[in-house]
């Protein structure tokens, strides 16, 4: 709804698209001039746009010229012509803004007017997608644009080698996902030698789905990790034991109805489930069963702090971790779902042993835990841009968010056509099992029309649950889910077909086009495939590049062919698709976030075709159940409705939205929290990576070691000169003793005349008797063979500090929100001794530096090699943390026909002991 100075003035939107129109109208009126060139011309274009660049013209001086030189290639290589539209969009999206434009609106086609713009300066252009598929398909479909106007285009997608993503970077615009980008940023600053690094400076960058990577995603870090020394053992354990506990799950109003709210101590059970806070607590009655269990005098003592931390992740992986709706098994492993996409992400692992805990829950094997090498949010990987843009279908509930934290603001950009699908009121029940059995009302209603229907399901396991129910009722339909995402091309093009019912979690949301009576491209490939195509050459014969190749030629003829007679044939079935209502969607539950119910939304009703559009509710869904007020429990028995008829009422509707803003807002406030913690490791990653930089393009970096050891020898001055301003209070000999065990002999210092000595006069010769060996050591070994072993030492000193320093900033971040306890801000408390153990690290990282150097012998090799293997790469909730190791006393081996400790009267190998 408008505000009166909306409707008087025009939203903010509206006022800024009034701003471009005057750009637009001189790329409009180009069009003329454009269509007289010849290909050759068009192509030259590239170049007189490059040099004027040179000659001091800006980007936005050309920006009509080559948006209209885009607008006409786009039409004579695709067939494709920029509606007014997206001309505004792509102005939007140059300017470093979000653009916000309806599914179907051909945000993909958008972003080629300021990739080509900002290509032209030779420094790059980035192109991010939610998935490797998307990254492909971009990079072939408008690509051939590019290649068309001489640009280079290249593709970062999981499993290239290192010289194959240099080669992708070193083009003018680089397709690829954001996990790709961020890691091989992480990598860059691992590697050992500058040759090994593949990516350049971060230039410009167009997030696709921006709302998704920069919002959804911004909770977890990217973690690099290498192989740690846990052991296996202790989850195995924590895992036996959760098994014998009883807990219960903490109602959402437990403690509005009761304010004193019961205390731990006074519980029957042994754990209690918040589902709200996403926690798992013992209470006093599971804690002494754990200290018996574990043979502890005291569980909450911090040697006892890694049994404690275990048996939490097991009982979070028994009573918070769904299976196929947080994680699925498949091939003996575990695979997480991505929650806001339904997408497995294969290769990553949940952190703080929390994947540990889920295999041994899992009964699978137990792979070791690992140590964090390299770690970054997307919110500060992507901040590092010079310039960054985005797109969506859905940003705007979430604007002061990108505002705050990345600078940007939302434009949303007008649909070429009107939207007229009809999106109906929400249809509450009381609970789970009458809402299912009226989704499968209402679908068996459209399909025995043939109005083809989309289902949008949160979990795996509510998707089977419905394909269940439709296969008893008869109705042919297709699921796509994690499980088969394999098929989801196939699924998502003939989902629009007569009749199609199609049941997608939220993988279906983004970044797929569903076209009203089938997909002729699809068609035509599948066709191909037939007649014995491969997979590489249908590529190919969808591309566009000069070819003299005769299969290739062939196979494009084919193509098209098989193109036009797909078009002809869906013809009649597109219309009658459209007669029937288009495209109807059924939503099963909210989300917790209204964008994905908007994305889901937007899968209908494109271009102006018909759709509709309705959300069936539970009030045993977990939004309702966790988040809905009182209050909507309090209408709905004032109504007395029966459990099976439906509630349809506008308040009932207006306190789901509510109920979504209050997720909303927390989650915001959970990001927020997560990149004030960030951001003072950002500061920090940046001073280290900045050093090893330095080290990496080859530096002479004896100035650096000469200023370590003026701070080692000022440093240790200040300590040992700090009891009197007199030489005879001072303790030289801890200064001599001090500065011996790091690198300058006893033998060889030279403190000067006592009486006479000054801190200024002592530093210098100490500075010049150190410098003097050091020279003496370069001439012994040779200059160029010192300077080589300068690189070499202080890499792999940065790299092993480094990595200790990140588990024990993961660990300070772990214990420090207790502070609040003690009216402290924890951020601040953080900063403070975050910045404190920075600087002791930059001390340890110099004196081992001058320590190593100064031992030294003339025979000594020493290669540059990594500090520690990488194993693997993944996304965690926190960075994993140290733990002590503490003394556990075991407990006497239970035998396997004796009867089980937890006194449910069965043998130990019948009940608790059956997994072991």
């Amino acid at each position: 709804m408008k505000s009166l100075f909306e409707k008087i003035f025009g939203t903010y939107s509206e006022r800024e698209i009034k701003r471009l129109n005057p750009i637009v109208d001189k790329i409009e009126s180009l069009e003329s001039e454009m269509k007289k060139l010849t290909d050759d011309e068009l192509k030259a274009k590239t170049d007189e746009f490059k040099n004027r660049l040179n000659n001091g013209e800006t980007l936005d001086d050309i920006l009509p010229e080559a948006f209209a030189v885009v607008r006409e290639t786009a039409d004579r290589v695709l067939g494709m012509r920029h509606y007014r539209v997206q001309l505004i969009g792509g102005i939007v999206l140059h300017q470093g803004r979000i653009a916000e434009m309806k599914t179907g609106e051909g945000k993909t086609l958008v972003a080629t007017l300021p990739v080509y713009l900002n290509a032209l300066t030779g420094k790059g252009v980035h192109v991010v997608t939610v998935n490797d598929y998307l990254a492909k398909r971009d990079r072939e479909w408008m690509g051939k644009i590019y290649e068309f106007l001489g640009l280079s285009t290249g593709c970062i997608v999981h499993g290239m080698s290192n010289a194959e993503r240099r080669k992708a970077y070193n083009c003018d615009i680089t397709y690829g996902t954001n996990n790709e980008f961020g890691f091989d940023y992480l990598r860059d600053n691992m590697v050992i030698y500058k040759g090994e690094m593949v990516q350049r400076e971060l230039n410009y960058c167009i997030i696709d789905e921006v709302d998704s990577i920069l919002i959804d995603e911004a909770r977890t870090p990217l973690i690099i990790s290498g192989e740690g020394n846990e052991s296996n053992k202790l989850y195995l354990a924590a895992d036996a034991f959760a098994r014998t506990l009883r807990g219960r799950k903490v109602d959402p109003n437990e403690k509005k109805n009761d304010p004193f709210n019961r205390e731990i101590k006074e519980e029957n059970v042994d754990f209690l489930v918040d589902e709200k806070a996403n926690t798992v607590t013992l209470t006093e009655k599971g804690v002494k069963k754990a200290e018996n269990y574990f043979n502890l005098e005291n569980l909450a003592d911090p040697v006892n702090m890694e049994i404690s931390h275990h048996i939490n992740q097991a009982l979070k992986a028994h009573n918070l971790m769904k299976r196929d709706r947080d994680y699925v098994v498949k091939d003996g492993q575990v695979v997480i779902v991505d929650e806001f996409t339904g997408r497995l992400m294969f290769g990553r692992r949940y952190s703080d042993g929390l994947h540990q805990a889920i295999e041994a829950k899992e009964g699978l094997d137990v792979r070791r835990e690992s140590k964090t090498l390299a770690t970054i949010t997307f919110q500060n990987y992507f901040r590092m841009y010079k310039k960054l843009a985005g797109m969506t279908g859905t940003a705007k509930t979430e604007e002061a968010e990108f505002k705050e934290i990345y600078g940007m603001d939302v434009i949303e950009i007008p649909t070429n056509k009107p939207v007229v699908r009809e999106d109906c009121p929400d249809v509450i029940y009381k609970n789970q099992e009458v809402k299912f059995r009226a989704v499968v009302e209402e679908i068996k209603e459209k399909y025995k029309k043939g109005q083809p229907v989309l289902v949008g399901t949160i979990s795996i396991e509510n998707s089977e649950i419905l394909s269940k129910m439709l296969r008893k009722e008869g109705v042919k339909h297709e699921v796509l889910n994690a499980k088969y995402h394999e098929r989801e091309a196939e699924i998502v093009a003939q989902a629009g077909r007569l009749g199609a019912v199609t049941i997608a979690t939220n993988m279906a949301g983004r970044g797929t086009d569903i076209v009203l009576g089938g997909n002729p491209e699809y068609m035509a490939k599948s066709e191909m495939k037939k007649k014995g195509y491969s997979d590489h050459i249908i590529a190919l014969a969808d591309s566009f590049f000069d070819t003299d190749d005769k299969e290739i030629l062939e196979a494009r003829k084919v193509y098209k062919e098989l193109l036009e007679k797909a078009k002809e044939s869906l013809k009649d079935e597109q219309e009658k698709v459209k007669e029937l209502g288009g495209l109807h969607i059924i939503g099963t539950e909210r989300h917790e976030s209204r964008r994905i119910d908007n994305q889901l939304r937007g899968r209908s009703g494109r271009q102006g075709d018909p759709g509709s559009s309705r959300f069936y509710i539970s009030l045993e869904d977990d939004l309702m159940r966790l988040f809905g007020s009182e209050r909507i429990r309090g209408m709905v028995d004032t109504l007395g409705m029966p459990d099976d008829e439906p509630l349809e009422h506008k308040l009932l509707t207006k306190s789901i939205e509510n109920a979504q803003k209050k997720v909303e807002a927390r989650n915001f406030n959970i990001r927020k929290h997560v990149l004030q913690y960030d951001d003072v490791m950002n500061k920090q990653r940046e001073v280290i990576y900045a050093e090893r930089r330095k080290v990496l393009e080859g530096e002479n970096l004896k100035e650096n070691i000469i200023s370590m050891l003026e701070n080692i020898i000022e440093g240790a001055i200040e300590i040992y000169t700090a009891e009197g301003k007199y030489p005879e209070d001072w303790n030289l000999t801890g200064l001599v003793d001090y500065l011996a065990n790091i690198y300058l002999p006893k033998d060889k210092v030279e403190l000067g005349d006592i009486e006479s000595l000054t801190k200024e006069s002592l530093k210098k010769n100490l500075l010049d008797t150190s410098i003097k060996l050091y020279e003496e050591k370069e001439e012994e070994i040779g200059k160029e063979q010192l300077r080589e072993l300068e690189r070499v030492i202080l890499l792999r000193v940065i790299d092993r500090k480094w990595m200790d320093h990140i588990d024990a900033m993961a660990q300070l971040k772990q214990g420090i929100g207790l502070r609040a306890l003690g009216n402290e801000d924890p951020v601040r408390a953080y900063q403070v001794e975050g910045y404190d153990m920075f600087q002791e690290m930059i001390k340890s990282i110099q004196e081992e530096t001058v320590k190593h150097l100064y031992h030294l012998q003339p025979a000594e090799k020493i290669e540059r090699k990594r500090v520690v293997k990488i194993t693997s790469t993944g996304r965690g909730g926190e960075e994993k943390k140290s733990k002590p190791k503490p003394y556990i006393r075991r407990k006497k081996k239970i035998g396997r026909n004796e009867p089980c400790p937890c006194g449910s009267g069965k043998k130990y190998k019948k009940c608790c002991g059956k997994n072991n």
